[in-house]
């Protein structure tokens, strides 16, 4: 296990392979760690990969590098904690492969930087959404948001994770929000 300051953390990560081979990532899910790819790690290493497995922010040896750091695992920190990964062990482009969590921090480099991706593969992930665009609103039952913090990749606001989503036409008399069916 290696550990490099990339962004705001201290990212912990396993690597195997060939340190000139074609570079691929491994992102895993909560509550996993990198050791989720035990057995799929052999098979791309004998192909001639590296093959790079990052702990995600509140995984193993992952830390912030400061205690002033807000701890959010929302998809644009999750996003830059990975472009920072590739930023710091100096990979211009890598083929991003994960599920869950990881597959989401996977997605969002994918959405705004194609450009440093040369593959893509992601099972079970979230939705990636543009919080200003949403038609959802947000409200939060514990007051307003702390101040927005500016991560990187987009501006997003560190709040408890006491969130709670509130339908666009909450209170309405009619709402609109889906075609209607036809005959």
């Amino acid at each position: 296990m290696e550990i490099v300051t990339a962004g705001v953390l201290a990212t912990a990560y396993v690597e195997d392979g060939p340190a000139d081979g074609w570079p691929v990532v491994l992102s895993h899910r909560f509550p996993y760690d990198v050791h989720a790819y035990d057995e799929v790690v052999p098979l791309l290493t004998a192909r001639g990969a590296r093959v790079v497995r990052p702990y995600l922010r509140g995984h193993g040896p992952t830390r912030f590098l400061a205690a002033s750091t807000p701890r959010s695992g929302q998809q644009a920190a999750l996003g830059s904690d990975l472009l920072a990964l590739l930023d710091a062990l100096g990979l211009d482009t890598a083929i991003l492969a994960g599920y869950d969590w990881g597959g989401l921090s996977l997605c969002v480099v994918a959405a705004l930087w194609p450009h440093r991706v040369t593959g893509l593969v992601s099972l079970a992930s979230y939705d990636i959404i543009d919080v200003a665009r949403s038609p959802v609103r947000w409200s939060s039952s514990r007051g307003p948001p702390s101040p927005e913090v500016t991560t990187g990749v987009r501006s997003v606001r560190s709040g408890r994770p006491s969130w709670v989503r509130r339908h666009p036409c909450r209170g309405a008399t009619t709402c609109r929000t889906t075609p209607r069916r036809t005959a």
